[in-house]
């Protein structure tokens, strides 16, 4: 590991870069890095294959053993920081002392792979909440999907919010970005169903059979799903509710459909 000094100015040059960071997608995309806050999702980041570049910790506020933890990153900038820049830099009001700078992976569609001969994917076309994103993410790792492919969108993934929200969620997922048409043309081509969350023509999702090669895709509240979507849909799926309102969370949704497949499959 390799030992920088303290820091205990905000107008340091790196600590400007890493608020930068934080703040700005437009850099995030720009310098290809990302913040991590918290010692679980920089494990998870690790386990990931992601390339941490700088572990940066305050010991006024960490709560275990320092030295242990960066033991497992030789080859990482270790800068240990005041208490007074660490909350400068802290995205979270509950923070674990700890926050690491790293490389962002591409996640271009001609990345994704489906190792399975049935895969389960999960579709979100737009969803314009990262603390949704967040959300769907969190499931996707409960679950153990074979991909979650994103529509359209709205956030990069290394958004702060998403990456908190999803509790390190988006290091554990294999994740695809590209437009509606791209998606739908990598469904086909790899034989995969295409099932959408929809109130017109749809089935309730408890009668249809979720056990094969399977994409469910989940759209905005506001808008649902383009017709796009519908038009290239196998089967539309809903969940029949009892209450005055016709639609829940988008993630809340999803997480439903996405574990009556996986219980259809055996889980």
């Amino acid at each position: 590991m390799i030992h920088d000094k303290l820091i205990s100015s905000i107008q340091n040059p790196l600590i400007k870069k890493i608020k930068l960071l934080q703040e700005k997608s437009r850099e995030r995309k720009k310098t290809g890095l990302f913040v991590i806050e918290g010692k679980r999702e920089i494990q998870l980041a690790k386990k990931g294959g992601y390339t941490i570049d700088q572990l940066l910790y305050s010991k006024e506020i960490i709560d275990f053993s320092i030295e242990d933890f960066i033991a497992d990153f030789p080859e990482t900038s270790c800068v240990e920081v005041s208490y007074a820049v660490y909350q400068k830099l802290a995205y979270r009001q509950s923070t674990e002392g700890i926050l690491a700078v790293a490389q962002g992976k591409s996640h271009t569609l001609e990345n994704i792979h489906f190792s399975s001969k049935n895969p389960l994917v999960l579709v979100a076309e737009a969803p314009e909440k990262p603390g949704n994103i967040g959300a769907l993410l969190r499931t996707a790792d409960a679950a153990r999907l074979d991909a979650v492919l994103i529509a359209n969108p709205k956030s990069d993934v290394y958004n702060p919010n998403i990456i908190r929200s999803s509790v390190g969620c988006v290091f554990t997922s294999q994740i695809g970005l590209g437009s509606t048409e791209e998606i739908i043309s990598l469904l086909k081509n790899n034989r995969i169903s295409i099932r959408c969350a929809a109130l017109s023509a749809s089935k309730t999702y408890t009668e249809s059979n979720l056990t094969g090669p399977l994409a469910l895709v989940v759209g905005t509240e506001s808008s649902g799903l383009t017709d796009e979507w519908l038009k290239n849909s196998d089967e539309n799926l809903i969940i029949p509710m009892k209450g005055e309102i016709d639609s829940m969370n988008v993630s809340v949704s999803a997480a439903i459909l996405i574990f009556e497949a996986a219980r259809q499959r055996g889980f």
